[in-house]
């Protein structure tokens, strides 16, 4: 059973974390110094394949690390069609985390009031306050998010095209209030890193379901495969990326990053 978790089974088998992935993970943590001593950490879990991911990472990195801190997980139920996650709440039972399942029509309310084709914005943001919501109610001081580093590539081309900005997500940043931080240890991973280590460990990932995202592709998408075939030229492509990045990515910590970190595109 993981250090500081509640329950579990004692035939729970831990996923086997491949040594990249888990070193780039701690390096991260440690380059945005995003765990300290005796931190109760909310992590955010959607089925996919990046939080599922994310979640056996630090339930590994728990075990290992000189640094004690404890580790719970919730997921937001938007209440789109096709939605069901009841899965997850049987992987993380069998992993020992408390699990709290967060139902909001977030789904219903887009359709109401936006009156536009595609609302993955409106719900990133809905989502992210359900989870604030509810780290605050169960005593969690941090939320951990699965964003790697094709997500920051992405949303850097979508800032940079759509606002003029040169803005990305924020690798560690801490909410206006002031009593949340946000993490995203993830950030040095790739996406393929990812997909490949939750098929490889048979992880319950539930499919990208949202009817509005099949219909209209979102902007996102098209800066994915404008990524994608500029690093068919250019293997070096993120490399390279992640240096321009490593600055935008730092800036976290101060009420004025957190407000920016409201807009930028999710």
């Amino acid at each position: 059973m993981p250090d500081g978790a509640e329950g579990g089974y004692a035939g729970y088998r831990l996923p086997v974390v491949p040594r990249l992935l888990a070193r780039r993970m701690g390096r991260a943590v440690s380059d945005f110094r995003m765990i300290q001593p005796g931190d109760r950490i909310l992590v955010a879990l959607s089925g996919g394949k990046d939080s599922l991911s994310m979640l056996a990472l630090l339930q590994a990195l728990q075990r290992h690390s000189p640094v004690s801190f404890f580790l719970g997980v919730a997921t937001v139920d938007p209440m789109s069609p096709d939605y069901e996650p009841s899965p997850l709440r049987v992987h993380v039972e069998e992993s020992g985390f408390p699990y709290f399942l967060e139902r909001q029509d977030i789904f219903g309310r887009a359709r109401k009031h936006l009156g536009r084709p595609s609302y993955c914005s409106f719900c990133a943001r809905m989502r992210r306050g359900v989870l604030y919501h509810c780290a605050r109610r169960e005593g969690y001081n941090v939320l951990a998010l699965g964003q790697h580093f094709d997500d920051f590539a992405e949303s850097f081309l979508m800032s940079m095209f759509y606002n003029g900005e040169l803005r990305t997500m924020k690798a560690h940043y801490r909410v206006r209030e002031g009593d949340l931080r946000v993490i995203r240890p993830l950030v040095y991973c790739r996406e393929r890193q990812t997909r490949a280590f939750a098929e490889a460990e048979g992880l319950p990932v539930i499919p990208e379901n949202c009817p509005a995202c099949f219909r209209h592709p979102t902007e996102r998408q098209r800066m994915k495969e404008l990524l994608a075939v500029q690093e068919q030229h250019d293997p070096r492509l993120f490399r390279q990326l992640k240096r321009a990045l490593l600055p935008l990515m730092a800036r976290g910590l101060d009420a004025a990053a957190a407000a920016r970190e409201e807009t930028v595109h999710e």
